[in-house]
């Protein structure tokens, strides 16, 4: 089985890397079927040169392309389809970011039910108080009974003699 892959090529922190044609399961530094461009990340704006014609020719001929490999054509324009995913996630993390999912929900589910708990209090608050107040207009008043203030008169109130001083 053939692969389209980067072969790096380079020295120490300063990669660039070949788009070579090899069988899929020899060493990545072992003779190449074919060179077909090169890439260089680090220059600014990145350099990808490639031989669409040749890479084309080999994907017809049933070349496996890898993901980032692919990332790179879609780039270019040299194929169609969708972006593949480059990295690779151990079962563990899966495991932890799926926890983590189903928490996030739990607490959303928690919070939308508080909402509407609230929503009901503040719908079940004005509802009485509607009620209260059309209550308070349908009872008639009660008449207030007029009390009858007696005046006193100089002749009722007693008298008392005043002492002198002493």
């Amino acid at each position: 089985m053939l692969s389209i892959r980067l072969q790096r090529v380079g020295t120490k922190k300063a990669p660039s890397f070949r788009v070579v044609v090899m069988p899929k399961h020899r060493d990545p530094y072992a003779k190449v079927n074919e060179i077909l461009g090169h890439y260089n990340p680090r220059k600014q704006p990145r350099e990808l040169v490639l031989k669409a014609d040749r890479i084309k020719h080999w994907i017809d001929c049933g070349a496996e392309v890898t993901n980032t490999v692919w990332n790179l054509l879609i780039d270019e324009k040299l194929v169609e389809g969708k972006k593949r995913g480059v990295t690779h996630l151990s079962k563990k993390r899966v495991g932890k970011l799926e926890a983590k999912e189903v928490e996030k929900k739990e607490k959303e589910v928690v919070a939308k039910a508080k909402a509407e708990a609230a929503a009901q209090a503040a719908k079940e608050e004005a509802e009485a108080a509607a009620q209260a107040a059309k209550e308070a207009e349908s009872v008639p008043e009660a008449p207030v009974e007029e009390t009858l203030v007696e005046e006193k008169t100089a002749e009722d109130v007693p008298v008392t003699e005043e002492q002198p001083a002493e």
